[in-house]
């Protein structure tokens, strides 16, 4: 099978621990032949949707980890499966490349995640249509509902929508410090939607990533604990990632989550859980494979490849 991954730019991978790495790297052993483009390469000519790609080998070690082949530009319908795995912000370009892959998809490609499921999920606000597994949450530009928020609840933590790595999160206490600076700044002036949650203290016990593969829950979840006096838990904001096996409560709600959200063409998506209450749901390129497996043994990047296989049989 030819696999394309549409990603970014291979100088950019961290190599010891990329998730699209490892998928690379598990679907090459399994005989499958890859290629790769930017998102850039993804176009609209004679009708049809194709990419300007290259073939990818990927070298067993050494620093210069791949070898690219000449560039050919190929319909995405001829290949088995096309990954989507740029990694966010979800701004106006990401957004036209969806739009271009599902142009493809109306011609037969095969891509992953769909891409009209990834512009209908917002990683942020996709979490509202489950009230029942979520904290108390605000969605609001103006300042008086955030002052409201915080007089109910006390212990907040605000974020913009579109931010990612635990860029733009702020915690203001029951004492109120700066919450109306915070909420201009973030907010620019009341012309950007900001979410705002209950605290949720648990998070000294991580910021918990659960995948799901295929409609299936992967049994380990990768905790990101905050360090020192840091509240985020996100690896690029310094937290420590640790594997554990999922609790019972964060079983129930994964899998109540996975079967509806693989019906909605979310193969691949990273379920953000705080003290078993869900605080994201990313499907634009969910990552955490490498060290979920590394610290616990479970090939997730194996896992991946069989649902994968699995799901190109039934299409």
């Amino acid at each position: 099978m030819d696999y394309l991954f549409i990603a970014d730019p291979l100088d950019s991978f961290k190599i010891g621990k990329d998730s699209t790495l490892a998928m690379m790297r598990v679907a090459q052993a399994a005989g499958h032949r890859l290629w790769f483009c930017q998102s850039r390469n993804i176009l609209w000519r004679d009708n049809v949707i194709v990419a300007d790609c290259e073939p990818l080998f990927i070298k067993p070690s050494g620093t210069s980890w791949y070898e690219l082949g000449l560039v050919e530009a190929r319909s995405l319908h001829s290949f088995s499966a096309v990954l989507m795995r740029t990694d966010p912000p979800f701004d106006i370009e990401y957004l036209n490349t969806t739009w271009l892959l599902s142009a493809a998809v109306r011609q037969g490609a095969k891509v992953f995640n769909n891409p009209t499921a990834i512009r209908d999920h917002s990683e942020k606000l996709s979490i509202t249509e489950f009230p029942q597994l979520i904290p108390p949450t605000l969605v609001s530009r103006e300042l008086s509902a955030v002052e409201a928020f915080h007089r109910e609840y006390r212990d907040i933590v605000i974020k913009p929508l579109d931010g990612m790595g635990g860029m733009g999160v702020f915690r203001v206490g029951p004492d109120g410090l700066n919450l109306a600076s915070i909420v201009e700044t973030l907010g620019e002036n009341g012309t950007r939607t900001l979410m705002v949650q209950r605290f949720l203290p648990e998070i000294s016990q991580g910021d918990k990533r659960v995948l799901l593969i295929g409609g299936e829950v992967v049994p380990f979840a990768l905790a990101r604990i905050p360090q020192g006096s840091e509240i985020r838990g996100n690896l690029a904001a310094g937290g420590k990632g640790v594997a554990m096996p999922l609790s019972e409560s964060e079983k129930r709600v994964a899998q109540e989550l996975a079967p509806i959200l693989h019906e909605r063409g979310l193969f691949l998506v990273g379920l953000d859980l705080i003290g078993g209450f869900v605080t994201e749901i990313n499907v634009t390129s969910p990552t955490c494979f490498v060290e979920i497996t590394e610290q616990s043994g479970f090939d997730v990047a194996q896992f991946w490849l069989q649902a994968l296989e699995k799901e190109l049989a039934h299409l």
